[in-house]
């Protein structure tokens, strides 16, 4: 990306929290494409997690601000300390990050700096009864203090509205660095394995509920029986990988946290996400820039992460471990169809997410909130 302008290019702040998974990937491509850009930019997040390691050497500040994933008792202190980190930093943007950070943000600044938040799936799709009933009321109200809401896919868009959120909406999809996501490369068959000859399945994400993995696990066993060499590979850690590897059978293999899960995309003959709920998933985008074909549940940003044509095959029903093991029974089966579909899907995130024409975006939507009509931003598309 490359930014002129007459003036000093803008000051921006991330708040994120969490620090590690889809979103802090998101934060780090956006804060390295900016950074390239001229722009000024400060990180707030957790010293947990894998963003800060990620973000060593690209030039932005990290500061530390510690904040759960949850509302609760300290969501006090947490407001305080990240109202010191604003005074400190004076951005001229800030670009909170999920519904923790969106919800300490908004309240600490209130709209006295402008504002960007972008949920990365709603607050309230995460919880049920009461909690659910309560985070979307914080979210009607919240949305006030937002310049921007910004949504990764139309369908998170959509839910919010229909949900009653009011704001200026802006819509930009996710996209995958290119350079670091593609077919070529080492891949991780060195996995000791009883069937090494069966097709590989692999699943990239956060071990919890929203990303389903206990579904996946329930209907391995009928994968199993209709494709006796087949193996599962669950990539990641999280709160319930405890439960997750004492429900899993000998077929499946868990590798624990990753820093790079690109070798397990390159070589997995299917990539499936289970997931609850999402605004628009990052592995599955990723997988498919490596070429590796994609089996995901049809919650929010699924359906238009795909190549249109391949949605009838691709997609199937959240939360039901019958109808996704039909649908990894059908794929499995049909070895030369699945490298069609990996072909597919890798032309199709060339063209439509690359990380850099979300960086523009984004950009864009900074000018258009500060008022700052000289910035031009100017990303080389890969093709």
């Amino acid at each position: 990306m490359h930014v002129t302008s007459a003036s000093v290019p803008p000051h921006v702040l991330h708040v994120t929290q969490p620090a590690d998974g889809g979103v802090a990937r998101v934060v780090a491509d956006l804060a390295r494409m900016q950074r390239a850009a001229g722009m000024t930019v400060s990180v707030a997040c957790p010293t947990s997690g894998g963003l800060r390691h990620s973000m060593a050497g690209l030039g932005a500040e990290v500061l530390a601000w510690e904040a759960s994933r949850s509302p609760g008792a300290g969501l006090l202190g947490e407001g305080r300390r990240l109202a010191e980190v604003v005074s400190r930093v004076r951005p001229d943007v800030i670009h909170a990050h999920s519904a923790k950070a969106g919800l300490v943000t908004r309240l600490v600044v209130r709209g006295r700096v402008p504002t960007v938040f972008q949920p990365h799936a709603w607050s309230f799709e995460a919880v049920d009864g009461v909690g659910a009933r309560l985070a979307l009321r914080w979210e009607r109200r919240g949305a006030r203090w937002a310049s921007r809401l910004l949504c990764v896919s139309e369908a998170e868009q959509h839910t919010g509205r229909s949900h009653g959120i009011e704001g200026e909406w802006r819509l930009v999809p996710n996209g995958v660095d290119l350079d670091r996501f593609h077919p070529e490369g080492p891949t991780g068959r060195d996995l000791p394995s009883p069937a090494p000859d069966g097709p590989l399945v692999v699943c990239v994400g956060r071990l919890c509920r929203q990303k389903g993995q206990d579904v996946l696990l329930a209907a391995w066993p009928q994968v199993r029986r209709a494709v006796p060499g087949a193996r599962l590979v669950l990539v990641g850690d999280g709160p319930e990988a405890a439960r997750l590897r004492a429900a899993a059978p000998a077929s499946a293999t868990f590798t624990g946290a990753l820093d790079d899960p690109v070798r397990w995309y390159r070589a997995a003959d299917l990539v499936v996400l289970p997931s609850r709920w999402e605004g628009m998933a990052l592995a599955p985008l990723e997988a498919m820039a490596c070429g590796s074909p994609v089996l995901a549940t049809d919650v929010g940003g699924a359906r238009e992460s795909l190549p249109p044509h391949l949605a009838a095959r691709c997609l199937t029903a959240p939360d039901d471990p019958p109808a996704l093991a039909g649908a990894l029974v059908g794929l499995l089966r049909d070895a030369e169809g699945l490298r069609a579909l990996g072909r597919a899907s890798c032309r199709h995130v060339r063209a439509h997410h690359d990380v850099r024409r979300t960086a523009t975006a984004v950009a864009d939507v900074y000018r258009e909130l500060l008022g700052l009509e000289t910035i031009e931003c100017k990303v080389p598309i890969a093709t």
